[in-house]
């Protein structure tokens, strides 16, 4: 990224991506901390090869499968590959001997672990409930759509292919525009006297960019600008700056291939949403930690 582009801002077709799904999740809402914690996908497999119920080790007569390496590869954040095997083995191993040694001392017993264990079944019935059916809202055509209504809804942008000469004060870009004007290499210039590393060895291109891409001061020089004309000398907080406009543009969406994962994972998330609104407005929900609401009094005649 050159020094004129706004912090934080992706580039490229990646800034094409963020922009459609900025606009795809806008009229997402958050549902509460149960949402925040669903994962938007059923966890995956951990090897097609392996055979789930392939026991791999015994404690005390108890067993771990793959499967259950799986699950420790969920809880530890991290995939079974060979190098971190033996570390899930272990983990599981840890865990296999911990449980029994706490049933054995009648941990299960009390009112507190059996109203924790209740609270992770439903939890666990929930995101697997939902990752199940909102699954079901994911197919090509839904994705396919969303994507051809969400161009048509992009309003129209123009974009600019420019190069530019980087110097620390007013006198030297005036120097600079000079030398420019009396027929000089802009891009043999660039190379030679721009502060910018990352577009001054390269001729002082920056590529095509939309306005908002760049600071104010120098996008808006830019965008004013006709092709193959300078500018006047343009301050922002990186310097002085010369400006010569290449080419124009309409600013091209991301292809649905680009943003395809992003748009799945939206109707995903959306789908989740829509199960949750659903289930709220079919429940009975009593809020005994509330007042109840006063009868509103009848209007007088």
């Amino acid at each position: 990224m050159n020094s004129l582009e706004q912090p934080m801002v992706k580039t490229g077709f990646k800034l094409a991506c963020a922009t459609l799904i900025a606009t795809l999740i806008v009229s997402l809402g958050v549902i509460g901390t149960v949402m925040a914690q669903t994962p938007a996908t059923v966890p995956a497999p951990a090897s097609k090869a392996a055979d789930p119920a392939r026991i791999l080790v015994k404690v005390d007569g108890a067993t771990i499968t793959e499967a259950d390496l799986a699950l420790a590869a969920e809880d530890l954040g991290g995939g079974p590959e060979a190098q971190n095997r033996e570390a899930l083995i272990g983990y599981m191993i840890d865990l296999r001997m911990g449980a029994k040694a706490a049933l054995d001392n009648k941990a299960g017993d009390s009112e507190d672990f059996k109203r924790r264990m209740a609270h992770q079944r439903d939890k666990l019935l929930l995101e697997d409930y939902l990752a199940t059916e909102a699954h079901k809202a994911v197919n090509p055509a839904a994705i396919a759509k969303l994507y051809d209504e969400t161009i048509k809804s992009l309003p129209p942008e123009q974009e600019v292919r420019a190069r530019h000469i980087l110097v620390e004060t007013e006198d030297q870009a005036k120097a600079v525009l000079e030398r420019l004007n009396k027929g000089e290499d802009f891009a043999k210039l660039s190379a030679e006297l721009s502060k910018d590393p990352g577009s001054g060895p390269q001729g002082g291109d920056l590529g095509w960019f939309t306005k908002e891409r760049m600071v104010p001061e120098f996008a808006e020089a830019a965008f004013k600008l006709e092709p193959g004309k300078l500018s006047v000398p343009v301050k922002t907080q990186f310097g002085w700056h010369v400006l010569k406009v290449e080419e124009k543009r309409a600013h091209q969406p991301p292809k649905l291939e680009d943003v395809r994962d992003q748009i799945a994972q939206y109707l995903e998330r959306k789908a989740q949403q829509d199960i949750i609104l659903g289930l709220r407005a079919k429940a009975k929900i009593e809020r005994l930690d509330q007042p109840a609401a006063e009868k509103e009094a009848p209007k007088k005649p």
